[in-house]
């Protein structure tokens, strides 16, 4: 199995909130993990369209002491945690929790590339059933994976192909903001890698979820609370994307084929 995203979390200083929002916006669900409870609550899990995709939990009182900003962090499967946390570090990124396990899900760590960019390793449990198939024309939750890298795209994919063997599949030149680097596994494209625009404050991997329209979810984005910071904007692949922020700060983009 290649390694690619698998999962997508959201850590919210207001949990409840952000659920109300995303399934307002987005038009997924969410419903409480059955064996998964976190010290503000229940873990809550994401759906679309019958898929489990996703998970949602409140910040703890750590949390909130170190000032921690609400985000997206993915998940990404190995087929080893331990093996990968180490050559995380070994490679000039760092492991800041784990390995640990999950009872009944699988084993994982959350650690950062070289630039600061977090991301969760995850090796699953074999499943003894397959999850259902996806509807017939149906997409992914998540349709893109952007790295701002503050150490360079063209160091960042050096980083992620020796962990990963993810590969360049093409680059556009974007003038001064440098090159955009379209990253994939086996030929299918998997996101882009870019270096860091200096408005941002660290490194850190963006997320692409898929809506109907861009348009329509762009309204309820502002009716929500949140707030929409650039879009809408057609990119090469000829889809349409607006990039958001949620009410409690956390950044996330939408995707759609039609505006």
């Amino acid at each position: 199995m290649t390694s690619t995203f698998i999962w997508y979390e959201l850590m919210s200083p207001d949990r409840d909130a952000a659920i109300d929002f995303y399934t307002k916006v987005a038009g997924w669900t969410a419903a409480p993990h059955p064996t998964s409870e976190t010290e503000t609550g229940p873990y809550m899990v994401l759906s679309r369209e019958g898929r489990e995709f996703g998970g949602v939990f409140g910040f703890t009182d750590e949390m909130r002491a170190n000032g921690m900003p609400p985000m997206w962090v993915g998940y990404i499967w190995v087929p080893d945690t331990d093996a990968a946390a180490r050559q995380v570090e070994a490679a000039g990124g760092a492991v800041h929790r784990g390995p640990n396990d999950i009872p009944g899900i699988g084993r994982f760590a959350m650690v950062a590339d070289p630039g600061g960019a977090l991301f969760y390793l995850m090796t699953p449990n074999p499943r003894e059933a397959p999850p259902p198939p996806a509807p017939e024309g149906s997409l992914p939750a998540c349709g893109w994976h952007e790295l701002y890298a503050s150490q360079g795209e063209k160091a960042a994919i050096g980083f992620y192909h020796a962990l990963f063997g993810w590969e360049t599949i093409r680059e556009m030149d974007m003038g001064p903001m440098g090159t955009y680097r379209i990253f994939g596994a086996d030929g299918e494209d998997m996101g882009g890698m870019m270096d860091k625009p200096e408005q941002l404050p660290r490194s850190a991997w963006g997320f692409y979820f898929n809506v109907e329209s861009v348009d329509a979810a762009l309204e309820r984005v502002t009716a929500g609370g949140g707030e929409v910071r650039m879009g809408p904007i057609e990119v090469p692949d000829g889809s349409w994307i607006i990039q958001c922020a949620d009410p409690q700060g956390g950044v996330f983009s939408l995707r759609s084929i039609e505006r």
